[in-house]
């Protein structure tokens, strides 16, 4: 009975428990205030009756002392009765206006006469009358006057007093709950209205969109639910720059892995057809079987730079599990002037300016790496622009940092398309051939050693000029 009380307590609503809970505290004061209010009216009225008690008793002392017994009867209901005392017994005095069960007021008269004081006061019952208050004092010598009330007057005005208390605590117990339920209501409609937001959330198709369009609107409530509203919209913003964070990198997941498919099936599928070739043509005279040899050889490595190329982006995603540079003391300007040199022997065509300064700037560097981004910067420079094209390079320190800048002064790069160039297998042209155009994933492999060497690269460009400026500090920041 218990276990299933508690169990239809928990199912309820918080506001109904909460109006609940403050009727039953409501009940326990309003019974602590109407015992003690009680308590106090019966205190006061018995004492009040004993005041009354004590001044008749005086002016029945004198009538008794002057004729032997009380000749007149003071208030309707009262008795009063004169007892002569001999030890421990007591003689009621005739004509006395006592009750037919006289043994309560010949026993309390006995009483006082054994605890030998002069007055004293008791409640008790009377057969057939009910309940009375005594009170019993010497008069003389062995002679004790005894005074019994009715208290059917105080039984019921408490009785009256007990009755508009029920009914007043009742009345406002009712109006408490009800009107404290509404309250409290209200009072949690806030709470409601970010349940009704979350059930939205959990209803919210995060297909197409990784946004969420709801949040809990302001409204009345308090300091407490407003913070609470704010700690709940802080959640959901966390919750919604996560999960287009996710949805970004899925979809640049899914993006990679189509590209990275696409890349591959090309050389791929040039194997496969030289290599039937090669079967085809095995008898054939030995300069085709060089030629399809050499084709095979081409693409196989083709494949393999693409391959080394995803494998190292790979290792720095995972730059935390696995170090992939080698770090040296080195001179950023001999590296800027070997790579220049390279390039002319390469592109003979292309005039290239180097700015390299007087002094060397040293640094810990991957000498390697950063000779692959320098020279991918400039073969970039060539590829991407027309022959006789001018071409710069400039090395310097600025603010702690050594600072690269590979500049030409060809057509330039989109402005919609300057912020994916650093994306991987992004092409600017579409329609270039991947001998000539690249894989796309050049630029993204600079990004990713430049931020290896905690660095950062980025990409100006208008018509006539795009400059790539890459920063690197001097020290290694841990």
């Amino acid at each position: 009975m218990i276990g299933r009380f508690r169990g239809t307590y928990r199912r309820l609503r918080l506001g109904t428990r909460l109006a609940l809970g403050m009727g039953v505290l409501s009940l326990v004061v309003f019974g602590v205030v109407g015992t003690a209010l009680s308590t106090y009216m019966r205190d006061y009225l018995e004492r009040q009756l004993n005041d009354q008690m004590k001044l008749v008793q005086t002016t029945q002392a004198k009538d008794a002392q002057a004729h032997g017994t009380v000749e007149r009867q003071p208030y309707y209901g009262w008795y009063t009765a004169v007892y002569d005392v001999s030890g421990d017994s007591a003689v009621l005095r005739r004509p006395s206006d006592v009750p037919k069960d006289t043994v309560q007021l010949t026993s309390f008269a006995e009483s006082l006469a054994r605890a030998g004081a002069t007055e004293m006061s008791h409640t008790t019952r009377i057969e057939d009358e009910g309940a009375y208050r005594l009170r019993a004092c010497k008069i003389g010598q062995d002679v004790v006057l005894v005074t019994a009330a009715p208290l059917e007057d105080i039984e019921n005005t408490m009785d009256q007093l007990v009755t508009v208390q029920v009914v007043a605590f009742a009345l406002a117990l009712l109006g408490l709950v009800v009107f404290g339920r509404a309250v409290l209501r209200r009072g949690l409609q806030p709470l409601s209205d970010m349940a009704h937001t979350a059930r939205g959330i959990t209803s919210h198709d995060f297909t197409d969109s990784a946004r969420l369009p709801v949040r809990a609107d302001r409204g009345n409530g308090g300091p407490e639910v407003e913070e609470l509203r704010t700690a709940f919209n802080t959640m959901l913003e966390h919750i919604d720059d996560s999960l287009a964070v996710r949805t970004e990198a899925e979809q640049r997941l899914r993006r990679f892995v189509a590209d990275a498919s696409h890349e591959l099936r090309t050389p791929l599928m040039s194997v496969r057809g030289y290599a039937d070739l090669f079967q085809y043509a095995a008898a054939n005279e030995p300069g085709e079987r060089d030629r399809h040899l050499a084709r095979l050889r081409a693409e196989a490595a083709r494949m393999g730079v693409l391959l080394d190329d995803l494998l190292l982006l790979a290792r720095l995603d995972a730059a935390e599990v696995e170090a992939p540079l080698r770090l040296e003391d080195a001179d950023l300007t001999e590296l800027v002037r070997q790579a220049a040199d390279a390039f002319r022997a390469t592109h003979a065509d292309r005039p290239l300016t180097v700015a390299a300064g007087s002094g060397p700037v040293r640094l810990p560097l991957d000498v390697l790496r950063i000779r692959q981004v320098l020279d991918n910067l400039l073969t970039n420079a060539a590829v991407h622009t027309p022959a006789g094209t001018e071409v710069r390079v400039e090395a310097s320190v600025a603010a702690d940092a050594a600072v690269v800048r590979v500049t030409d002064s060809g057509p330039g790069i989109p402005a919609a398309d300057q912020e994916r160039v650093f994306d991987r297998f992004f092409r600017i042209d579409k329609a270039r051939s991947r001998d000539r155009g690249g894989s796309g994933l050049g630029l993204a492999v600079a990004r990713s050693l430049v931020r290896a060497h905690g660095g950062a690269i980025e990409v100006r460009s208008a018509p006539g000029a795009t400059t790539f400026t890459i920063t690197i500090p001097l020290r290694r920041r841990t």
